[in-house]
């Protein structure tokens, strides 16, 4: 594929010749042909295309992969060399099973770079696939197998390869919050639909998707305004993306749908151009949804309640890991309290009725951060909020004294609501528990909050904190409330450790 002329250098020149072009009969979607006319050389494209930088990702991951594989069998074989004596080759059987399994799971794929939960589920896989390999292995053989040996290389290797893989990730995270290593994006469909898709994708750059320009039913269409330009119509979608080297084409809406999604399907192909539909189901990801196939059909069947199965597992981790956290916290709890008890008159502790699943009430353990008579000076305070919505914050909160904005920036004063999570009146990750004023001012959308048990942490946590808006909170409380997963509990869980030592967002 040719490197084609400057989308802003020739918009008068497509528009026109979008304007002659009938958008309804759309020559891609009756099955005509699709020719491409050829454009001059685009002078302001990135020679380090998408296509490359992918490919370039992949070559990365498979070497660090292989670096820290053979590095950990050196590791094991040198400090364990009494007990390796005679099954040294195990340990690189479970290494060669290790990165074949990573492969065979999509771990390598140029269409999921950087994609965090999908490379970490390959490697995690891979880890528990290669110790089953090798025991189905040793079963077959009829060979003794050195568990401990394969354990702990099985775990190393595990874990020191999703840390290789979270550096490189980092890494390509930066490039494209720059504006690097991005991939150059065609939003479609009509204009409120182009519009929430482009405002998405620009709150997570991470994501790597660069909007170049939009494709309107119509290239008289009032355009979304998002600073973006309407290169043509949905008739012209195929020669737009050639001409403007188009990576993605993202179809937003139901403006294309059926045979004429298909189709396009079709037409793109022949430019080598990746097709993303963005469906019309809100906030709903990849646990909830499944294809159906049904009398020909692709049905898309979301679910509707969380399986047993999953809550079971996501109440197991919450009573163990809790448990665990609150011993390990029980010093800082200790010292934390002895400092707020010998600065500040009244008891360390603070404790205040708040809202859980399903509306029921229940009593929250935090160390006080603020002075006795806190809740008495609230009311004088609520217009000096710095924060939109019901939720009540200041950045400079009198009430606050200073061994509690100490503990607040780390998040220190939230470590007893450990035994809330022990209790099983919370849980370790989950929206914020609301107050009961708050909670009577709620609108039915708002509600759903309430459908899972309250968290120490959330996606609120590792998004901004107190710094995110009231309508922005609840997006993201919703979002997790549908999409809940134990391995979105866990990424979260990562991610929370960076959040508060960062001290980002805590007033």
């Amino acid at each position: 594929m040719t490197i084609l002329g400057d989308p802003a250098d020739d918009l008068d020149v497509l528009l026109e010749r979008r304007r002659a072009a009938a958008g309804p009969r759309r020559s891609w979607a009756s099955g005509e042909p699709f020719v491409t006319h050829p454009r001059e050389p685009l002078a302001s494209y990135d020679a380090a295309n998408w296509g490359s930088e992918s490919r370039r990702y992949v070559q990365q991951s498979v070497a660090t992969d292989v670096a820290i594989s053979a590095l950990v069998l050196a590791t094991v074989l040198v400090l364990f060399r009494p007990y390796t004596d005679g099954t040294a080759w195990w340990a690189v059987v479970v290494a060669v099973s290790f990165l074949v399994l990573v492969a065979a799971g999509r771990g390598y794929d140029h269409k999921h770079v950087g994609d965090g939960p999908g490379e970490f589920q390959a490697i995690f896989r891979a880890g528990v696939g290669s110790a089953a390999v090798v025991a189905l292995g040793s079963v077959a053989v009829g060979v003794v197998l050195p568990r401990v040996l394969v354990a702990l290389i099985v775990v190393v290797l595990t874990f020191s390869v999703a840390l290789g893989r979270y550096a490189l990730r980092r890494s390509l995270h930066g490039r494209r919050s720059k504006g690097m290593a991005m991939a150059r994006t065609l939003v479609v469909g009509d204009a409120s639909s182009v519009h929430s898709v482009i405002s998405d994708l620009r709150r997570s750059t991470y994501h790597g998707y660069q909007v170049v320009g939009v494709c309107l039913p119509a290239v008289t269409d009032e355009p979304p305004q998002d600073g973006v330009p309407t290169l043509g119509a949905l008739a012209d979608i195929p020669q737009v993306a050639y001409d403007h080297q188009v990576d993605t084409v993202i179809v937003a809406g139901s403006e294309l749908a059926g045979d004429a999604l298909r189709r396009l399907s079709w037409a793109l192909g022949r430019a080598e151009v990746d097709l993303v539909v963005a469906p019309g189901l809100v906030e709903v990801l990849g646990p909830r949804v499944q294809l159906r196939p049904t009398a020909g059909l692709s049905l898309i069947e979301v679910e509707t309640s969380s399986p047993r199965r999953r809550r079971l597992a996501k109440a197991t981790l919450d009573r163990t890991l809790g448990v665990l956290l609150l011993l390990v916290a029980l010093p800082v709890i200790i010292t934390a309290a002895v400092a707020v008890r010998v600065t500040s008159p009244g008891s360390p502790f603070f404790r205040q009725r708040r809202v859980g699943v399903d509306g029921q009430e229940f009593t929250l353990w935090k160390l006080r951060s603020m002075y006795v008579d806190a809740e008495a000076r609230r009311a004088a305070l609520l217009e000096s909020s710095d924060r939109d919505g019901l939720m009540f914050k200041m950045h400079s909160d009198p009430r606050i004294t200073k061994v509690g904005r100490l503990i607040r920036r780390y998040s220190v004063d939230e470590l007893p609501q450990l035994w809330n999570v022990v209790k099983g009146d919370m849980s370790l990750v989950g929206p914020r528990p609301p107050l009961p004023q708050e909670v009577d001012e709620y609108h039915d959308a708002v509600n759903r909050r309430l459908r899972v048990r309250p968290g120490l942490t959330g996606l609120w946590q590792v998004s901004g904190r107190a710094d995110l808006s009231w309508d922005e909170s609840i997006r993201l409380d919703l979002r997790y409330v549908d999409n809940w997963s134990v391995t979105m509990d866990l990424l979260i869980l990562w991610k929370t450790g960076r959040a508060v030592f960062g001290g980002s967002g805590a007033y």
